[in-house]
Parts: C-alpha cells; sequence; structure tokens
C-alpha cells in the first residue's frame, strides 16, 4: 500500500455514496453524502492530508476506482470476502456506519487490495463472459422446448440405417421439430415463441464466439491463448477466458496461489492437534473454475500423443514440450485416481486443481 494519512471509507451504491475521513493522528472523523459524482468525492477527499479512499469489491465494478485515480484521489478496491466485521455490528448495518468501516480498515493497512484491470483488460472479461451467458440462455431455451414438447406426447426418436438413434439438435431433429402442429392455435403460438427463442439464442452464441475468436488473436492476448491451446480439454473460447481472467500471471507468486484464487484449493478445518481437510473452498473466481472443471472432463477421454496445432496457432518449442508434459501427466494422474476408487467428481476436481496449476505455468511461459 502506498503512504497515505487519512483513510477515506466510501460505501457506494448504484445512486449515492456515503462517505467517512478519518485521520488515526489526530482521530479526526469527517462524514459527507454524494450523489454518483466521482468529481465530487474527489474534490471533497482531496482537501484532506495525503488521502487514500476505499469501496468494497462488488456489483459497482472498477469504474468509480478508476475515476477517481484520474482525478488525482488514490483509491483502492477492498476485497470484501476479506473483511472481518465484529459480531457486535453486525445487527447495526447503516450506509454511514459501513463507510466509517472501512475508513477505520483503511487506517489500520487492514485491506486487502482488489487488482484493477485495465479497461481493455476488463472488456475482454466483458466479452468472454457474454459468450458464457449467451451459452446458458441457449441451454434454457433447449431446455424449455424440448419439455414443451415432451408435456404433448412429441419425443425425437429417429434411427439411422445402423439403428443407432439420432442426437438431438441435429438437422434431422430440426426437420422433425419443423414439422410438428397442434390442434390448438395456442399452442402453436407458444411453440413458435419457443422454437424461435432456441434459433436466436443459436445465433447470438456463434455471433459471439467469432467475436471471442477475433479477440484472441490480437497481441495481447493470441501468446497466451496459443500456448494454453495446446491442452487438451482447453478450446479458443475457454483459452482466452483464461488469458482474460488471469491478466498478468506473474501477479501470483507460485502455482498453488493460482489455483487458491480459482476457488480450487482444499478447505481445511485444523485447531489443535486435529486436522481435518474436505473439498474445495469455491472461494474464489467462478468463471476460471467452472471452465477448468469442464475441461478436466476431457482428460480420460484424451490420449497421450500431443495435441495437434491449429491453422494459425504459433508456439514456442519449449511452451510446446511443457504442454506435452502436461497432457501425460493430467491423464496419468486422472488414471491413478481411477485406480484408487476415487469417485469421479473428486477425482474431476482434483484434476482441474492440478490443470490450473499447469496453466499459470504455460501462461508465464508464454509471456515470459
Amino acid at each position: 500500500m502506498s503512504n497515505y494519512v487519512t483513510a477515506i471509507g466510501l460505501d457506494v451504491h448504484a445512486r449515492s455514496i456515503k462517505a467517512c475521513a478519518l485521520n488515526p493522528m489526530t482521530g479526526e472523523v469527517s462524514r459527507a453524502s454524494f450523489g454518483y459524482d466521482p468529481a465530487s468525492v474527489a474534490e471533497w477527499a482531496l482537501g484532506f492530508e495525503s488521502p487514500k479512499a476505499v469501496y468494497e469489491s462488488g456489483v459497482t465494478g472498477f469504474h468509480l476506482c478508476r475515476a477517481l485515480r484520474a482525478l488525482g484521489l488514490d483509491c483502492a478496491v477492498g476485497a470484501v470476502s476479506k473483511m472481518q466485521r465484529p459480531a457486535a455490528d453486525r445487527g447495526r448495518k447503516t450506509d454511514r456506519r459501513d463507510a466509517e468501516f472501512l475508513a477505520r480498515l483503511l487506517a489500520c493497512r487492514n485491506v486487502v487490495e482488489v487488482r484493477v484491470p485495465d479497461e481493455r483488460t476488463e472488456a475482454a472479461r466483458d466479452l468472454s463472459r457474454a459468450l458464457a451467458d449467451a451459452r446458458d440462455d441457449l441451454q434454457r431455451a433447449k431446455q424449455r422446448m424440448s419439455k414443451f414438447l415432451l408435456r404433448h406426447g412429441h419425443v425425437f426418436d429417429e434411427l439411422t440405417p445402423t439403428g443407432r438413434r439420432r442426437g438431438n439438435w441435429t438437422r434431422a431433429y430440426w426437420r422433425w421439430a419443423d414439422s410438428i402442429e397442434f390442434g390448438e392455435p395456442d399452442d402453436d403460438a407458444a411453440y413458435e415463441h419457443y422454437r424461435d427463442c432456441v434459433r436466436r439464442c443459436e445465433e447470438a452464441r456463434d455471433a459471439l464466439a467469432r467475436k471471442v475468436a477475433e479477440s484472441a488473436g490480437r497481441p495481447e492476448w493470441k501468446p497466451v491463448v496459443d500456448a494454453l491451446r495446446c491442452v487438451k480439454g482447453i478450446d479458443v473460447a475457454t483459452a482466452f477466458l483464461l488469458a482474460c481472467e488471469m491478466g498478468d500471471p506473474a501477479r501470483f507468486p507460485n502455482a498453488p496461489s493460482f489455483a487458491s484464487w480459482c476457488g480450487l484449493a482444499p478447505s481445511e478445518h485444523s485447531s489443535g492437534e486435529s486436522a481435518s481437510r474436505g473439498g474445495i473452498t469455491r472461494a474464489g473466481n467462478a468463471h476460471v473454475r467452472s471452465a477448468l472443471v469442464e475441461s478436466a472432463w476431457h482428460v480420460p477421454m484424451s490420449s497421450r500423443d500431443p495435441k495437434p496445432l491449429a491453422p494459425g496457432q504459433e508456439v514456442a518449442p519449449a511452451v510446446r514440450r511443457h504442454t506435452t508434459k502436461c497432457n501425460r501427466r493430467l491423464i496419468e494422474r486422472r488414471e491413478a485416481m481411477a485406480a484408487a476408487g476415487k469417485r469421479p467428481c473428486v477425482a474431476n476436481c482434483a484434476t482441474a486443481r492440478e490443470m490450473a496449476c499447469w496453466v499459470w505455468a504455460i501462461a508465464r511461459m508464454a509471456t515470459a
């Protein structure tokens, strides 16, 4: 943390900001209320001796922090998950008390600061998360449509010439779905709505996937994305998500710290002579954790052969060798856990944690 004298806590909402300035040397406390106006906050705060402001991480994002820094006020975003509020204060929550609580934490140098990404990195994160949202929307739309048909007794059961059942959402499925008609006009209208929703969601997902692929080819992302794509189970969209969510891999001192940031570290409840460890904490970046867990499910179906490079993919030989070692290591670990009788979900989480460590190491090599 930088040197500062006056600690300023900001309780930020969509339309209002409560501020509390505390000088620990004199004990002087000042309070103020603002609309969501960074200029007014900065003008008030800069009137104090060597000020620094902090507000909680949350839905308000990083806009206020960047705006205050641009106006000359040192500002930080505090990790709300690391703030321990006294038990006696939990039943008395107001914006004024929250601002004072933040000011006191900052005065005591007891705030864990969240890294504020630059606008380009945050924009890449927004695009990647929009693609994930589009996939979720498509899944929900398909679920509504298929269950609407099921309620009316329509089930796709077409077979191939070899006697194998055709999959859903294929061309054959859509030919069958477009041929369905109902006896009631209201059912026809409802079915048309569900069918159109699926098609619109597919178009939105495909459009965002193309934009993600385009952004992944930019110079600031391409080295890490190309390197991570060599890991089996990681495609362009997943590699781009990992790269932009991670940002600069050098900000993590080692691989376990990155796995902990993902929420893939094992939980622990130990005291005295007793030691107890449990499942993963899930206290971390949910987007990265979900991507790694999904990618880990591909490991048991993978071979030990190196993953072939795609057209336009450029990877240094040293990075290529390391990713090949990563793939073999993950397969061997998964096979060992299966032989030990571990449940598939437990083995997959353990594989995802080890994959996170490899991802950090590969990203460091690609950006070195």
